[in-house]
């Protein structure tokens, strides 16, 4: 698998390689100092802060790589990350999010991804930044930040790109917050199946009869084994379902429970729960954004900008996908190997320097 190179211009592979192999910030001065000057900083100013780069522009950098790997038996991830950036002023861009994870509002970038899966390959397919825009409050004239759309609402907007892409999926696989009755309508109306896990609060019915009068229960309330699976409806959702318990021990010895729903009936237990382990790969995915691509190592300042580096982090990702496929190597393992060669060279040089 190699990089596509549609886009205009080699800087940004230059960019995201020195995303790749630098440790600590990136900035426009310390790429052009890397490459003693063949590329002035100002030049890498302008490629950050010429236009906005988006989903669309990803997809065509990874296309041709995708095409290679796909088939009907991937799946699409979906699933949303924030990077904290307390520091940096605030913008539309960079605000206050719920993080659905922590269960606290952080100040940094919510980013929402779709990852394509499929032969133990992971490819970025897609992305939106969450922004939010000043409002003022009619009754307390408080100014608030408030997003023109919903991430449920930019999901289903990627899930129609990657179809009019026509990217090879059946499944889509996503976490309890995206798990909406309009969600479940809107995938089921474009031809495609569904496996997410659910609140334990959700409500279902394991009968025609109870559903028609109104008998549900809560779903953690089922006496079910392990990857075991029972037919029933939710409330709400019209359309019949699978319905799965997973069973974990956790490091401590207590035991964890999770709740899957899946729309498609011919499945059992065992493969709805091996689909949904797939749904790990997006948060590998985040990890490495974060730790391997400097997602939160910009010193940026405007909205274009960010993004750019945003974009400019996923596409690094990317292309640490391409090299674990190359050399066996996760993504982990490749940077450890890049660091260690560039300490090697760095104690060579002190020695160098020591006897001088």
């Amino acid at each position: 698998m190699g990089y596509a190179v549609e886009m205009k211009t080699d800087t940004l592979n230059l960019y995201t390689d020195y995303l790749i192999s630098h440790i600590g910030y990136a900035t426009a001065t310390g790429l052009s100092s890397l490459l003693d000057g063949e590329i002035s900083h100002d030049k890498v100013t302008r490629f950050l802060s010429e236009r906005v780069y988006t989903g669309k522009d990803l997809w065509q950098q990874v296309k041709s790589s995708v095409r290679q790997i796909e088939g009907e038996a991937g799946v699409l991830i979906f699933d949303d990350t924030i990077q904290e950036k307390a520091w940096t002023d605030e913008n539309d861009l960079i605000c206050w999010h719920y993080d659905h994870v922590s269960g606290r509002t952080v100040k940094g970038i919510n980013l929402l991804n779709a990852l394509y899966h499929h032969n133990g390959v992971s490819i970025p397919v897609d992305f939106r930044l969450v922004h939010k825009y000043p409002f003022s409050e009619l009754q307390t004239r408080a100014v608030k930040r408030k997003s023109e759309f919903t991430k449920n609402e930019l999901m289903r907007e990627m899930i129609n790109t990657s179809i009019s892409n026509q990217l090879k999926f059946r499944y889509i696989l996503m976490d309890s917050w995206f798990a909406s009755k309009e969600n479940f309508e809107f995938i089921l109306k474009k031809k495609k199946q569904f496996v997410a896990a659910l609140k334990d609060n959700r409500l279902v019915a394991l009968s025609a009869e109870d559903k028609e009068q109104g008998r549900f229960v809560r779903v953690d309330s089922l006496e079910l084994l392990d990857k075991e699976s029972v037919r029933g409806w939710l409330k709400g959702f019209e359309k019949e379902v699978l319905l799965v318990r997973r069973v974990f021990t956790n490091k401590d010895g207590s035991t964890g429970k999770l709740n899957l729903v899946c729309s498609d009936l011919t499945c059992d237990g065992d493969t709805i729960a091996a689909f949904y382990q797939k749904r790990w790969k997006v948060e590998e995915f985040h990890k490495s954004l974060k730790s391997n691509a400097g997602l939160a190592k910009s010193p940026t300042r405007t909205v274009t900008t960010q993004n750019n580096h945003v974009f400019m982090a996923i596409y690094a990702v990317f292309k640490l996908e391409c090299l674990k496929i190359k050399h066996k190597l996760n993504h982990f393992a490749l940077r450890m190997k890049l660091m260690l060669k560039a300490s090697r060279m760095a104690y060579d040089q002190l020695q160098i320097l020591k006897t001088a």
